[in-house]
């Protein structure tokens, strides 16, 4: 029976999501179904395969050997933060930003990051349906993180029209940090992480093909070169760069105080009418029905309803650290649900990291596209969540 619901929510969730789509016409449904056939093998390749973690493990430590050169930088700097077993969120997934970017700009210069683009983001296009740039961003931001993988892509960014810019903004709710992969496999079973990790990317594509379908020419489809001209010298490039990367790192960490700020402060308002109301309890049960999709019994449904609430209203760092101590107690199905659900960032906070990274990449007026969708945004965070856990879901019980 609970096999069954877990499969039912699928259906569920690309429902809501197709009814929420403003634009059903345009749907790609045979890219739909190719993708989620591509998720099935992907999922059973990776829990049912030891060659498929290993792949995992291997695309992971490329990332976290950048993390770790970042770290050298932030080091020298702040050796007395670096330097604490526990390493807080602005020093951990913030300042890694600036060498990422820079890295990153190097390959672009050289020219090797506009034809990884060009000739990884064909291949994935011919799954998702989507154009070669939005495709490989979404393998990108597998484990660089939402607000480094558009710091990369930025020049892309800057000559696309608004439509495919949201579909930026969309995906971004969809990934996670590679710089705080430890932090994540410190609390929770390793596995369920890099399930969720790839799992995540491929479901970012298909909701965005539901959310936002776009149609783009063989004559717009293209990677963006700046001419010669254009270009400045190495070291110009360079240091541009990290000074780009630490106005990205100063504008985000306003945007992260503040809507953190915001709950704080809402719940205060809730509490003062109702004891002990939160906007975390809200959503609790407001989720609870799709917790109950997962396939989850009686009160193990509640609780990762509850997990829910708390990653969408803080982050899932919070949600992360209460189901690290009660990780003993649940059912295998119950954990391989809930890490899986909690391995992303989409929470209201995330949706002012990538407001304020448009901001620093494109014009105003382009990002202003983000601030009229926002619910778009949330959607789109949550279905991918969900997506991905309840694929997961049916292969552990």
């Amino acid at each position: 029976m609970y096999f069954l619901m877990n499969a039912i929510g699928v259906l569920v969730v690309l429902g809501i999501v197709y009814l929420l789509s403003p634009n059903k016409r345009n749907v790609k449904w045979k890219f739909i179904v190719l993708l989620l056939i591509v998720e099935f093998l992907i999922t059973w390749f990776m829990l049912s395969t030891k060659i498929g973690t290993w792949t995992i493990n291997k695309i992971a430590s490329f990332f976290t050997w950048l993390i770790s050169c970042a770290n050298e930088g932030i080091s020298f700097v702040f050796p007395s933060a670096m330097a604490n077993e526990h390493v807080d969120f602005f020093f951990s997934a913030l300042m890694p930003i600036i060498f990422i970017i820079t890295f990153f700009d190097i390959l672009s210069y050289f020219g090797i990051l506009t034809w990884i683009i060009d000739k990884v983001g064909w291949l994935i296009a011919k799954v998702s349906g989507l154009p070669k740039l939005e495709s490989f961003f979404s393998i990108q931001m597998m484990f660089l993180g939402n607000t480094e993988a558009l710091a990369v892509v930025r020049q892309q960014l800057s000559v696309l029209s608004q439509q495919r810019l949201l579909t930026f903004g969309i995906m971004s709710m969809s990934s996670i940090s590679g710089s705080i992969i430890g932090a994540y496999l410190s609390m929770v079973p390793a596995t369920y992480v890099f399930a969720a990790i790839p799992l995540n990317c491929l479901n970012a594509l298909l909701i965005a093909n539901m959310l936002n379908p776009v149609e783009v020419s063989k004559e717009e489809d293209i990677v963006f070169v700046p001419e010669k001209g254009q270009r400045k010298d190495f070291f110009s490039t360079v240091s541009n760069s990290m000074l780009v990367g630490i106005r990205m790192v100063i504008v985000i960490t306003a945007m992260v105080i503040g809507y953190v700020a915001l709950t704080a402060g809402l719940n205060g308002i809730l509490g003062f009418f109702v004891h002990g109301l939160t906007i975390q309890k809200i959503f609790s049960f407001i989720f609870s029905p799709f917790a109950y999709l997962l396939g989850l019994s009686g009160k193990d449904t509640m609780y990762v309803a509850q997990l829910m609430g708390i990653k969408l209203a803080t982050n899932e760092f919070v949600a992360m650290l209460d189901l690290k101590d009660k990780i003993s107690t649940l059912a295998p199905h119950t954990v391989a649900v809930a890490v899986t659900f909690l391995t992303s960032f989409a929470n209201f906070s995330t949706v002012g990291m990538i407001y304020g990274t448009f901001n620093s990449v494109v014009d105003e007026e382009k990002s202003h596209i983000i601030g009229k969708n926002v619910w778009k945004l949330l959607v789109s965070g949550m279905a991918v969540s969900l997506m991905s856990a309840m694929v997961v879901g049916l292969f552990i019980w």
